[in-house]
């Protein structure tokens, strides 16, 4: 996408279900942008006053893509099971991937589309794009 900046997501027309393009200059970041995208396609997280930090290892070995659905099925898990959504997330790679994330209850969010039930594989896209890397995944809602 020519002109876009460093850094950043957006919501694509899909049809019946939600996805979303994240784009950054490392691998780690275009993962936590991904996480931002998927949230702001269904909750307004700048009400949120109450954080929790949490942390996240997905399994070790997986492929970029592999990563990417982990860490996207997490959050949704989290919510679920826990009612918790990030509303910051920082990706790194210390002997392995490690995700942090500030959390705030659903209870302290405003709820703004429909709510994804999973990640869909199918035309997921995540790799080195230019200068950095960029992904596009469909979430089913």
């Amino acid at each position: 996408m020519a002109g876009r900046p460093e850094r950043g997501h957006r919501c694509v027309p899909h049809t019946a279900d939600v996805r979303i393009e994240a784009w950054a200059p490392s691998r780690e970041e275009c993962v936590a942008e991904a996480v931002t995208a998927l949230v702001d396609t269904f909750a307004d997280t700048s009400g949120a006053r109450t954080f929790t930090d949490r942390e996240y290892r997905p399994q070790a070995g997986e492929d970029d893509e592999d990563l990417l659905v982990s860490v996207l099925d997490e959050v949704i898990f989290r919510m679920d099971t826990a009612g918790e959504l990030p509303v910051r997330t920082e990706v790194a790679d210390e002997d392995g991937t490690v995700v942090r994330w500030r959390t705030a209850t659903t209870d302290d969010v405003e709820l703004v589309g429909a709510v994804p039930k999973a990640v869909a594989l199918h035309e997921l896209r995540f790799g080195p794009d230019g200068p950095g890397w960029s992904c596009a995944v469909t979430f089913d809602v």
